[in-house]
Protein backbone atom coordinates (compact mmCIF):
# COMPACT_ATOMS: atom_id res chain seq x y z
CA UNK A 1 0.00 0.00 0.00
CA UNK A 2 1.09 3.25 -0.96
CA UNK A 3 4.59 4.48 -2.11
CA UNK A 4 6.84 4.66 1.26
CA UNK A 5 8.50 1.02 0.07
CA UNK A 6 9.43 1.71 -3.34
CA UNK A 7 12.67 1.60 -4.02
CA UNK A 8 14.97 3.00 -7.04
CA UNK A 9 18.82 3.01 -7.46
CA UNK A 10 21.07 4.90 -5.42
CA UNK A 11 21.58 8.75 -6.10
CA UNK A 12 18.34 8.86 -8.72
CA UNK A 13 17.98 11.99 -9.50
CA UNK A 14 14.06 13.17 -10.11
CA UNK A 15 13.28 16.08 -12.30
CA UNK A 16 10.18 17.65 -10.97
CA UNK A 17 8.73 20.63 -13.54
CA UNK A 18 5.96 22.56 -12.09
CA UNK A 19 7.23 21.68 -8.41
CA UNK A 20 6.56 25.10 -6.91
CA UNK A 21 2.76 23.83 -7.29
CA UNK A 22 0.94 22.04 -5.68
CA UNK A 23 1.22 18.68 -7.17
CA UNK A 24 4.65 19.06 -7.74
CA UNK A 25 5.50 20.49 -4.27
CA UNK A 26 3.92 17.02 -3.00
CA UNK A 27 6.04 15.18 -5.08
CA UNK A 28 9.48 16.90 -4.09
CA UNK A 29 9.05 16.47 -0.68
CA UNK A 30 8.08 12.58 -1.12
CA UNK A 31 11.02 12.14 -2.81
CA UNK A 32 13.05 14.15 -0.74
CA UNK A 33 12.09 11.85 1.97
CA UNK A 34 12.86 8.71 0.49
CA UNK A 35 16.38 9.75 -0.05
CA UNK A 36 16.90 10.51 -3.75
CA UNK A 37 17.70 13.74 -5.21
CA UNK A 38 15.04 16.64 -6.70
CA UNK A 39 15.76 19.24 -9.04
CA UNK A 40 12.67 21.53 -8.91
CA UNK A 41 11.88 23.49 -12.71
CA UNK A 42 9.11 26.35 -12.20
CA UNK A 43 8.63 29.67 -13.87
CA UNK A 44 6.48 30.61 -10.42
CA UNK A 45 3.50 31.75 -13.00
CA UNK A 46 1.01 29.65 -10.51
CA UNK A 47 3.45 28.05 -8.08
CA UNK A 48 4.42 29.78 -5.33
CA UNK A 49 8.37 30.57 -4.30
CA UNK A 50 7.44 29.14 -0.59
CA UNK A 51 6.94 26.09 -1.70
CA UNK A 52 10.76 26.21 -3.04
CA UNK A 53 11.43 27.44 0.39
CA UNK A 54 10.29 24.61 2.16
CA UNK A 55 12.94 22.59 0.54
CA UNK A 56 16.30 24.98 -0.18
CA UNK A 57 18.16 23.79 2.51
CA UNK A 58 17.64 20.24 1.53
CA UNK A 59 21.20 19.36 0.09
CA UNK A 60 19.50 17.01 -2.35
CA UNK A 61 17.19 19.98 -3.59
CA UNK A 62 18.02 22.17 -6.52
CA UNK A 63 15.81 25.25 -7.92
CA UNK A 64 15.66 26.07 -11.52
CA UNK A 65 13.73 28.90 -11.92
CA UNK A 66 12.17 28.34 -16.12
CA UNK A 67 9.91 27.87 -18.43
CA UNK A 68 9.00 24.61 -20.32
CA UNK A 69 8.44 26.88 -23.30
CA UNK A 70 11.86 27.30 -23.65
CA UNK A 71 13.90 24.50 -25.02
CA UNK A 72 16.92 25.15 -23.73
CA UNK A 73 15.90 25.58 -20.46
CA UNK A 74 14.30 21.90 -20.62
CA UNK A 75 17.44 20.67 -22.16
CA UNK A 76 19.77 22.15 -19.19
CA UNK A 77 17.53 20.65 -16.52
CA UNK A 78 17.46 17.35 -17.84
CA UNK A 79 20.98 17.08 -17.60
CA UNK A 80 21.54 13.95 -15.85
CA UNK A 81 18.32 13.46 -14.70
CA UNK A 82 17.38 9.65 -14.38
CA UNK A 83 13.67 10.19 -13.96
CA UNK A 84 10.87 13.51 -15.59
CA UNK A 85 7.86 13.66 -13.28
CA UNK A 86 6.03 16.42 -15.97
CA UNK A 87 3.27 18.49 -13.79
CA UNK A 88 4.00 22.06 -15.37
CA UNK A 89 0.71 23.07 -16.95
CA UNK A 90 -1.85 25.70 -16.68
CA UNK A 91 -5.21 24.11 -15.41
CA UNK A 92 -8.92 25.22 -14.92
CA UNK A 93 -11.48 24.54 -18.14
CA UNK A 94 -12.85 28.32 -18.15
CA UNK A 95 -9.66 30.19 -17.89
CA UNK A 96 -8.59 27.72 -21.29
CA UNK A 97 -11.40 28.97 -23.11
CA UNK A 98 -10.48 32.52 -22.54
CA UNK A 99 -6.79 32.07 -22.98
CA UNK A 100 -6.29 29.07 -26.08
CA UNK A 101 -3.21 30.12 -27.49
CA UNK A 102 -1.47 30.42 -24.08
CA UNK A 103 -2.85 26.95 -23.64
CA UNK A 104 -0.82 25.20 -26.32
CA UNK A 105 2.14 27.19 -25.76
CA UNK A 106 2.05 25.90 -22.29
CA UNK A 107 0.68 22.92 -21.93
CA UNK A 108 0.97 21.28 -25.75
CA UNK A 109 4.31 22.72 -26.45
CA UNK A 110 6.06 22.99 -23.35
CA UNK A 111 5.40 19.36 -22.79
CA UNK A 112 6.58 17.98 -26.05
CA UNK A 113 9.66 20.52 -25.14
CA UNK A 114 10.16 18.44 -22.16
CA UNK A 115 9.68 14.92 -24.34
CA UNK A 116 12.42 16.14 -26.47
CA UNK A 117 14.82 17.27 -23.75
CA UNK A 118 14.16 13.86 -21.90
CA UNK A 119 15.08 12.01 -24.80
CA UNK A 120 18.10 13.75 -25.69
CA UNK A 121 19.39 13.13 -22.30
CA UNK A 122 18.16 10.02 -22.16
CA UNK A 123 16.00 9.65 -19.05
CA UNK A 124 14.82 6.53 -18.27
CA UNK A 125 10.63 7.24 -17.62
CA UNK A 126 9.19 10.35 -18.31
CA UNK A 127 5.65 10.65 -16.53
CA UNK A 128 3.10 13.38 -17.07
CA UNK A 129 0.12 14.99 -15.79
CA UNK A 130 -2.75 14.48 -18.05
CA UNK A 131 -7.02 14.96 -17.27
CA UNK A 132 -10.07 13.52 -16.93
CA UNK A 133 -10.90 16.35 -18.87
CA UNK A 134 -9.98 13.85 -21.91
CA UNK A 135 -13.47 12.43 -21.60
CA UNK A 136 -15.03 14.81 -22.35
CA UNK A 137 -18.96 13.92 -23.01
CA UNK A 138 -18.56 10.65 -22.69
CA UNK A 139 -21.58 9.70 -20.78
CA UNK A 140 -20.69 6.11 -19.42
CA UNK A 141 -19.48 5.83 -16.04
CA UNK A 142 -17.44 4.37 -14.79
CA UNK A 143 -14.63 6.44 -17.30
CA UNK A 144 -12.65 3.95 -18.53
CA UNK A 145 -9.67 4.37 -20.82
CA UNK A 146 -10.31 4.17 -24.83
CA UNK A 147 -13.77 5.04 -24.18
CA UNK A 148 -13.35 8.96 -24.79
CA UNK A 149 -15.73 11.47 -25.91
CA UNK A 150 -16.13 15.31 -27.88
CA UNK A 151 -13.22 17.30 -25.66
CA UNK A 152 -15.36 20.28 -24.30
CA UNK A 153 -12.41 23.05 -23.69
CA UNK A 154 -9.01 23.64 -24.88
CA UNK A 155 -7.54 22.94 -21.62
CA UNK A 156 -8.88 19.14 -22.45
CA UNK A 157 -7.04 19.07 -25.55
CA UNK A 158 -4.11 19.88 -24.57
CA UNK A 159 -3.75 17.41 -22.34
CA UNK A 160 -5.03 14.90 -24.99
CA UNK A 161 -2.32 16.06 -27.49
CA UNK A 162 0.01 15.39 -24.76
CA UNK A 163 -1.05 11.95 -24.97
CA UNK A 164 -0.65 11.28 -28.49
CA UNK A 165 2.72 13.11 -28.56
CA UNK A 166 3.53 10.54 -25.64
CA UNK A 167 2.91 7.67 -28.13
CA UNK A 168 4.82 8.91 -30.60
CA UNK A 169 8.07 9.88 -28.56
CA UNK A 170 7.30 5.64 -27.33
CA UNK A 171 6.95 4.57 -30.77
CA UNK A 172 9.75 6.36 -32.39
CA UNK A 173 12.31 7.79 -30.33
CA UNK A 174 12.16 4.79 -27.03
CA UNK A 175 11.03 7.19 -24.49
CA UNK A 176 9.23 5.00 -21.79
CA UNK A 177 6.31 7.43 -21.45
CA UNK A 178 3.53 7.15 -19.02
CA UNK A 179 0.12 9.49 -18.86
CA UNK A 180 -1.65 9.97 -15.45
CA UNK A 181 -4.68 10.97 -16.14
CA UNK A 182 -5.81 13.36 -12.72
CA UNK A 183 -9.40 13.08 -11.28
CA UNK A 184 -9.88 16.25 -9.32
CA UNK A 185 -6.99 15.81 -6.74
CA UNK A 186 -7.30 17.82 -3.93
CA UNK A 187 -5.14 18.01 -0.34
CA UNK A 188 -2.67 20.33 1.56
CA UNK A 189 -0.96 22.82 -0.12
CA UNK A 190 -3.65 23.34 -2.72
CA UNK A 191 -4.50 26.83 -3.71
CA UNK A 192 -7.29 28.57 -2.20
CA UNK A 193 -7.46 31.70 -3.99
CA UNK A 194 -8.44 33.22 -7.19
CA UNK A 195 -11.28 33.01 -9.62
CA UNK A 196 -10.24 29.71 -11.01
CA UNK A 197 -9.45 27.87 -7.31
CA UNK A 198 -10.35 24.32 -6.88
CA UNK A 199 -13.55 23.90 -4.99
CA UNK A 200 -12.96 21.85 -2.17
CA UNK A 201 -9.65 24.21 -1.08
CA UNK A 202 -11.85 27.20 -1.95
CA UNK A 203 -14.97 26.26 -0.08
CA UNK A 204 -13.07 25.37 3.00
CA UNK A 205 -11.07 28.82 3.14
CA UNK A 206 -14.56 30.93 2.28
CA UNK A 207 -16.08 28.68 5.11
CA UNK A 208 -13.64 29.62 7.92
CA UNK A 209 -13.69 33.17 6.78
CA UNK A 210 -17.26 33.27 7.02
CA UNK A 211 -17.89 34.00 3.19
CA UNK A 212 -20.87 32.41 1.35
CA UNK A 213 -19.45 29.80 -1.08
CA UNK A 214 -20.88 30.07 -4.36
CA UNK A 215 -21.59 25.90 -6.23
CA UNK A 216 -21.87 26.29 -9.83
CA UNK A 217 -25.11 24.65 -11.00
CA UNK A 218 -27.72 22.63 -9.30
CA UNK A 219 -24.62 20.78 -6.75
CA UNK A 220 -26.06 17.63 -8.14
CA UNK A 221 -22.27 16.88 -10.15
CA UNK A 222 -20.11 14.36 -9.13
CA UNK A 223 -16.42 14.20 -8.97
CA UNK A 224 -14.12 11.14 -8.40
CA UNK A 225 -12.41 13.20 -5.68
CA UNK A 226 -8.83 12.04 -5.35
CA UNK A 227 -6.29 12.56 -2.54
CA UNK A 228 -3.23 14.06 -3.04
CA UNK A 229 -0.76 10.59 -1.48
CA UNK A 230 -2.86 8.60 -3.80
CA UNK A 231 -1.10 10.65 -7.06
CA UNK A 232 2.28 10.60 -5.64
CA UNK A 233 1.89 6.85 -5.55
CA UNK A 234 0.77 6.87 -9.08
CA UNK A 235 4.22 8.85 -10.16
CA UNK A 236 6.60 6.77 -8.77
CA UNK A 237 4.94 3.64 -9.45
CA UNK A 238 4.73 5.04 -13.09
CA UNK A 239 8.53 5.19 -12.85
CA UNK A 240 9.02 1.77 -11.39
CA UNK A 241 6.86 -0.11 -14.99
CA UNK A 242 7.67 -2.17 -17.16
CA UNK A 243 8.22 -0.79 -20.72
CA UNK A 244 5.06 -2.56 -21.74
CA UNK A 245 2.78 0.14 -20.61
CA UNK A 246 4.66 3.36 -21.74
CA UNK A 247 2.67 5.05 -24.20
CA UNK A 248 -0.40 4.33 -22.06
CA UNK A 249 -2.54 6.89 -20.33
CA UNK A 250 -4.25 5.47 -16.76
CA UNK A 251 -7.09 7.20 -14.88
CA UNK A 252 -5.69 7.88 -11.22
CA UNK A 253 -8.47 8.12 -8.84
CA UNK A 254 -9.44 6.36 -5.88
CA UNK A 255 -12.45 4.86 -7.79
CA UNK A 256 -15.11 6.97 -5.91
CA UNK A 257 -18.15 9.62 -6.29
CA UNK A 258 -19.06 12.23 -3.97
CA UNK A 259 -21.74 14.52 -5.17
CA UNK A 260 -20.91 18.63 -4.17
CA UNK A 261 -23.36 19.12 -2.48
CA UNK A 262 -22.88 16.50 -0.40
CA UNK A 263 -18.93 17.48 -0.10
CA UNK A 264 -20.97 21.58 0.87
CA UNK A 265 -22.79 20.24 3.71
CA UNK A 266 -20.24 17.67 4.82
CA UNK A 267 -18.15 20.59 5.00
CA UNK A 268 -20.14 23.13 6.69
CA UNK A 269 -20.52 19.99 9.56
CA UNK A 270 -16.81 19.59 10.38
CA UNK A 271 -16.04 23.35 10.17
CA UNK A 272 -18.93 23.74 12.71
CA UNK A 273 -20.84 26.57 10.60
CA UNK A 274 -24.20 26.66 9.28
CA UNK A 275 -24.33 28.16 6.06
CA UNK A 276 -26.42 27.65 3.23
CA UNK A 277 -24.45 27.95 -0.29
CA UNK A 278 -25.68 30.30 -3.30
CA UNK A 279 -25.91 28.89 -6.47
CA UNK A 280 -24.60 30.63 -9.58
CA UNK A 281 -24.88 29.29 -13.41
CA UNK A 282 -22.94 26.02 -14.47
CA UNK A 283 -18.86 26.67 -15.82
CA UNK A 284 -18.57 26.36 -19.45
CA UNK A 285 -16.83 23.38 -20.63
CA UNK A 286 -17.17 21.07 -17.13
CA UNK A 287 -18.36 17.37 -17.28
CA UNK A 288 -21.46 16.92 -15.34
CA UNK A 289 -20.16 13.62 -13.48
CA UNK A 290 -17.12 11.80 -13.08
CA UNK A 291 -15.66 8.30 -11.32
CA UNK A 292 -12.89 6.32 -12.71
CA UNK A 293 -12.15 2.82 -13.70
CA UNK A 294 -8.76 2.60 -11.63
CA UNK A 295 -8.15 -1.43 -13.02
CA UNK A 296 -5.87 -0.79 -15.73
CA UNK A 297 -3.45 1.28 -13.36
CA UNK A 298 -4.03 -1.43 -10.54
CA UNK A 299 -3.05 -3.88 -13.12
CA UNK A 300 -0.16 -2.25 -15.29
CA UNK A 301 1.67 0.15 -12.77
CA UNK A 302 0.65 -1.60 -9.40
CA UNK A 303 -1.08 1.61 -8.16
CA UNK A 304 -2.85 0.59 -5.66
CA UNK A 305 -4.32 3.48 -3.55
CA UNK A 306 -5.21 3.99 -0.09
CA UNK A 307 -6.46 6.98 0.81
CA UNK A 308 -10.08 7.56 0.98
CA UNK A 309 -12.31 10.87 0.05
CA UNK A 310 -13.19 10.40 4.05
CA UNK A 311 -9.41 9.76 4.84
CA UNK A 312 -8.63 12.23 2.71
CA UNK A 313 -11.05 15.41 3.31
CA UNK A 314 -10.24 14.56 7.11
CA UNK A 315 -6.29 15.36 6.70
CA UNK A 316 -7.24 18.17 3.78
CA UNK A 317 -9.65 20.45 7.02
CA UNK A 318 -7.08 19.63 9.20
CA UNK A 319 -4.45 21.14 7.09
CA UNK A 320 -6.04 24.22 5.82
CA UNK A 321 -6.84 24.89 10.01
CA UNK A 322 -3.39 25.49 10.07
CA UNK A 323 -1.96 27.38 7.43
CA UNK A 324 -5.24 29.65 6.09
Amino acid sequence: MGYQNVNFPENSKFLVTGGAGFIGSNLCEAILKLGYQVRCLDDLSTGKQANVDLFLDNKDYEFIKGDIKDLDTCMKACEGVDYVLNQAAWGSVPRSIEMPLFYCATNITGTLNMMEAARQNRVKKFVYASSSSVYGDEPNLPKKEGREGNLLSPYAVSKRADEEWAKQYKRHYGLDTYGLRYFNVFGRRQDPNGAYAAVIPKFIRQLLHGEVPTINGDGRQSRDFTYIENVIEANLKACMAGQEAAGEAFNIAYGGREYLLDIYYGLTKALGVDVEPNFGPDRAGDIRHSNADISKAQERLGYDPDWSFERGIKAAIEWYRENL
